[in-house]
């Protein structure tokens, strides 16, 4: 900008008549120039504000965001079979993840939350590469005695906590891939915190979602809005040895990072009941602030602001296949659909040797925050799935699909698709 403050041209400056005189001729088109230079700076100043009201800024347009990814990896982009401004980035190099995506071409919106500094320093970290991305694949569970993310006699601290290379530094083999779809495969060895060994083979495709497609998969039509749809399918085939659940299982487990704001809230559809919202764990890093996680009969609103670490999760009796955030800054709504077996044994992920290793959540919502020593990873916030663990037989399959859609547009429209698809208004999201 030209000027330290807006509020030095909040009103046009007045015009003061100055008559012409032998004497005042110049100084009369000096002061004229100067009124019109001003009110130029003045309608650009509002032009810029208005603009930035309705729009991302270029750091975070999704143009930005896919010149920045070419520069560190090799992004596909996907685009949706009938609308080229609906694009989806993913990158083979990191296991196949969505790094981010939108709904309105370059200059528009980029939903997934990217690890600038990471991606451009190319390098991997102790326990964790969090490079970021909107749909990154994972595999349960994470703590515990099947834990594959501590190895054997280690503590549950984060200290011995160890993200496996096949999730975090090891690339997927890209199979093949066209305009809207992308296939990828790796094939792995992972051994569990009791020492049982699994061999299996990942197979993951990731596809855009026409409108129609989109429409149909809500039963809602889409009038004035725009959106960008998109369908991970994930498979690990067992490769060798029968699994038992007595030594432990696998299950596959969905991530979405995606962009805080101060204004974002997770919204979470429930099985109501008189005890239900007993059965929610908010104690992951400790117990929720109750400001920050507003439990109601049948839906909980949790704060997605990037400002404190805290975790949620549902167990598969009360959750539904179904959760969302509205970010009502952006005007962006996010919702995420998945498999869910209501009666399914789900890994319990919880940091410490456990009494049921499969009585665990089927869906989770991390929000980031900094740790004791003040550093931070983010700030981004999570919605994520998982899949039932299954004792596969030798050459069996265990799949988990995620569709993840983002709609933007007149508000009138979004509300029609938030209250179809969580059963709230924005009006109600935005309270919390």
């Amino acid at each position: 900008m030209f000027l330290s403050s807006k509020n030095n041209l909040s009103h046009p400056p007045a015009i003061v008549e100055v008559k012409p005189t032998p004497k005042n001729g110049f100084f009369t088109c000096y002061i004229f120039l100067r009124i019109a230079c001003a009110v130029f700076i003045f309608l650009f100043i509002s032009c810029s504000s208005s603009k930035n009201e309705t729009m991302s800024s270029p750091a975070n347009s999704f143009g930005a965001d896919l010149e920045f990814l070419k520069k560190h990896q090799k992004p596909l982009v996907l685009i949706s079979p009938d609308d080229d401004s609906a694009q989806v980035a993913v990158v083979g190099a990191l296991q196949g993840r969505v790094m981010t995506s939108t709904a309105n071409g370059t200059s528009g919106n980029s939903y997934g939350w990217l690890n600038y500094k990471l991606l451009e320093s190319g390098k991997f970290t102790p326990h964790m590469s969090a490079f970021g991305g909107e749909d990154r694949f994972w595999i349960g569970p994470e703590g515990g005695q099947f834990s594959i993310y501590f190895q054997q006699g280690k503590q549950f601290v984060f200290d011995d906590w160890q993200v496996p290379g096949v999730l975090d530094s090891e690339p997927f083999e890209v199979v093949s891939s066209d305009k809207s779809k992308a296939v990828f495969r790796k094939t792995a060895s992972l051994t569990n915190y009791s020492g049982t060994t699994f061999n299996i083979v990942i197979d993951r495709s990731v596809e855009t979602l026409s409108k129609v497609e989109v429409e149909t998969a809500i039963n809602f039509p889409l009038r004035d809005v725009k959106t960008v749809a998109y369908e991970s399918i994930n498979k690990i085939t067992n490769q060798g040895a029968d699994w038992k659940k007595e030594t432990g299982l696998l299950s596959i487990w969905i991530l979405g990072m995606f962009n805080p704001t101060p204004q974002t809230t997770v919204v979470v559809p429930f099985v109501g009941g008189t005890d239900h919202k007993g059965k929610i764990n908010d104690s992951y890093f400790g117990k929720v602030p109750a400001e920050r996680l507003i439990i109601e009969d049948s839906v909980l609103y949790f704060k997605a602001d990037g400002k404190h670490r805290s975790k949620i999760g549902l167990p598969p009796s009360i959750a539904k296949p179904v959760m969302g955030s509205y970010d009502s800054e952006k005007g962006v709504l996010t919702i995420v659909t998945y498999d869910l077996d209501p009666t399914g044994d789900y890994v319990n992920s919880m940091w410490e040797i456990q009494k049921e290793p499969f009585k665990g959540d089927a869906a989770n919502s991390y929000n980031d925050g900094p740790v004791e020593d003040g550093t931070q990873m983010g700030p981004f916030y999570e919605l994520e799935s998982s899949s039932p663990a299954k004792a596969l037989k030798k050459g069996e399959t265990l799949t988990h699909r995620s569709r993840t859609y983002h709609f933007e547009g007149d508000k009138t429209a979004l509300n029609a698709v938030a209250r179809r698809m969580l059963g709230v208004s924005l009006e109600e999201i935005s309270k919390h």
